[in-house]
């Protein structure tokens, strides 16, 4: 029987994951036992991830023959409600999952390993520059990137050739052309908030913006009042574009696909949006669209960007961690990280890496390995219910501007409550 075989099949449904994780967990406390085992619980139930995960471990038990791999496959909100439990009581020796708030949060309960010195001993400061902050708490790194992807600005770049316009550097410059499109009849901003998310989109990019990443972060992680002037001020480049009518009309009525086809049909111009937009081009405006990086505000703040990263972890209480430290520097190098997005169509963390020939891609990954750090988004970056309440005062601002002092008072009494401060 090969290796492959040996690994257990994907788990999915809701009753039968109940009895699977406890069969799974009894099993998993065994095979930690054993020597020259390594037991990875991955979130990585769809295909793309699931075809890359797999090929990987058949790279990696190839250049370690000592050493036998037990994948176990969940499905992914499944394994997002799990997870607390496999790191709790009898942890495998390696997990999936996400950098910043998300990673925090186990890091803080102490039941993630410091991994420093994987960083340290394979120069992953070096290869890994911009993506270091979101691995970091208190100056130690916890677990290794394996895959990312940029946000930015996606625009239809027929539709500025027309109007004589230019991708924008500046807020000035980005202001110009919103009112440019605007007075020929063209809503500059396509946006829907219905699911929220978006809005925290915005937030962010105009905080990484004005105030820059480790501002960002103390907000984040509860340090900051949110009616500190600082973050007014984030609101008060906001409220430039709300007033000035740059977005969608009726945005809050839309969720983030419905708002695609005003970009897609020619009657708003630009979408500030993740690269898995891309796949939803239809193919006959796909060569009209283009992208450019979120515009400078304040010139003294280098350029952050929002770019969610997936993650392998040790847990503090993992068996095998020798090995365990061994497929972390695996995950790490660069022609591995190379393979794993090819499949992934997505970003590899290692600056080394060779990016899948696209022009988004492309794009997104030189402006990612120059950036000086990065953000997770909103709702990875801070708790998640300061991130839905967060999220629910930047839609209502956008729909009811001259509510913001209300919003950021109901947002600053939830910070004091939720963070205790």
């Amino acid at each position: 029987m090969t290796r492959s075989l040996r690994r257990l099949a994907t788990l999915a449904g809701s009753l039968a994951f109940g009895f699977a994780l406890m069969a799974l967990t009894a099993q998993t406390a065994t095979q930690t036992a054993a020597a020259g085992t390594l037991v990875i619980n991955a979130g990585t139930s769809d295909p793309a991830p699931k075809q890359a995960f797999e090929e990987l471990i058949e790279r990696f038990e190839a250049e370690n023959p000592d050493i036998e791999v037990k994948l176990n496959v969940f499905d992914h909100e499944g394994f997002k409600t799990s997870v607390r439990n496999f790191l709790s009581s009898q942890a495998p020796d390696v997990i999936t999952w996400f950098a910043g708030n998300r990673m925090k949060t186990f890091v803080d309960r102490n039941l993630l390993e410091d991994v420093s010195d994987v960083w340290e001993d394979n120069g992953l400061k070096d290869a890994m520059p911009s993506s270091l902050s979101a691995m970091t708490v208190d100056g130690k790194q916890y677990g290794v990137p394996w895959s990312y992807y940029q946000w930015g600005v996606y625009y239809r770049r027929d539709i500025f050739e027309e109007m004589g316009l230019t991708a924008p550097k500046t807020w000035d410059e980005f202001m110009a052309v919103n009112e440019k499109l605007k007075a020929g009849g063209v809503t500059p901003i396509a946006i829907g908030t219905k699911y929220l998310w978006t809005a925290g989109g915005w937030f962010d990019y105009l905080n990484l913006r004005v105030n820059g990443l480790p501002f960002h972060l103390e907000l984040m992680d509860g340090k900051v009042p949110y009616t500190d002037d600082r973050v007014r001020a984030v609101f008060d480049k906001w409220r430039q574009m709300v007033d000035a009518g740059h977005f969608l009309e009726n945005h809050a009525t839309y969720s983030w696909q419905e708002a695609q086809p005003f970009v897609f049909q020619g009657k708003a111009a630009m979408y500030l949006i993740g690269n898995f937009f891309v796949p939803f081009f239809p193919a006959e405006i796909a060569d009209k669209m283009d992208f450019f990086q979120f515009p400078v505000i304040n010139p003294d703040v280098p350029m952050y960007e929002d770019a969610p990263i997936d993650t392998v972890h040790i847990p503090a209480r993992a068996q095998n961690k020798e090995d365990a430290r061994k497929f972390l520097a695996f995950v790490a190098r660069a022609d591995n990280q190379t393979a794993m997005n090819k499949v992934l169509e997505r970003l590899p963390p290692n600056k080394e890496a060779t990016v899948k020939d696209d022009r988004f891609l492309q794009a997104g990954f030189t402006m990612l390995s120059e950036s000086e750090g990065l953000a997770q988004f909103y709702d990875r970056d801070t708790d998640p219910e300061m991130a839905k309440l967060g999220m629910q005062g930047f839609q209502e601002f956008m729909v009811k501007p001259d509510r913001l002092d209300r919003i950021l008072d109901r947002l600053e009494k939830s910070r004091q409550r939720i963070f205790k401060q």
